[in-house]
């Protein structure tokens, strides 16, 4: 079983996912050497402090920072933590925004620049999700500069 599959399955509480698409990633990168190549980008699965720290260096953002601004919006983001549906596509404000200058491409391009993720264990005393199971909460952002999440408990998107 990998590190991913394991993470997924709950059975790495203590570890995260960063996920960083080519597209975001420098060639050269040190995240390419300690990483999963993908078709598309590069997927690590690290030790939480680890892993926080990889998400700063590759991305200039503090992991919880970025957490908390992508819970604003619900979208899709792939179980393999590497793609995702942004739930800005067709947004015509979002779009507007692009054409006016600020970094991100405009039009339709929603293509998933990053992923962080981790898992809660089970937590009945929490209540919610949380007492149903463990939970993995995934992050993502979008080449178009919005963020998202998506949290699932383990098992019931397999």
């Amino acid at each position: 079983m990998s590190k991913l599959e394991e993470f997924l399955a709950g059975d790495r509480l203590d570890d995260v996912v960063f996920y960083v698409s080519d597209a975001f990633l420098e060639d050269d990168s040190r995240l390419r050497e300690v990483g999963t190549e993908t078709d598309d980008g590069v997927r690590l699965v690290l030790d939480g402090e680890t892993g926080r720290s990889a998400f700063q260096a590759g991305t200039g953002m503090g992991a919880m920072e970025f957490a908390k601004e992508a819970m604003a919006a619900e979208g899709e983001i792939a179980r393999s933590l590497d793609a995702g549906e942004c739930p800005f596509a067709g947004d015509d404000a979002a779009d507007a925004a692009d054409a006016d200058g600020d970094d991100a491409p405009a039009g339709d391009d929603h293509e998933v620049r990053f992923v962080f993720a981790f898992a809660e264990g089970e937590n009945p005393e929490v209540g919610g999700l949380y007492a149903e199971g463990d939970v993995i909460h995934a992050y993502a952002h979008c080449t178009c500069g919005e963020s998202y999440s998506r949290k699932w408990i383990v098992g019931d998107r397999d």
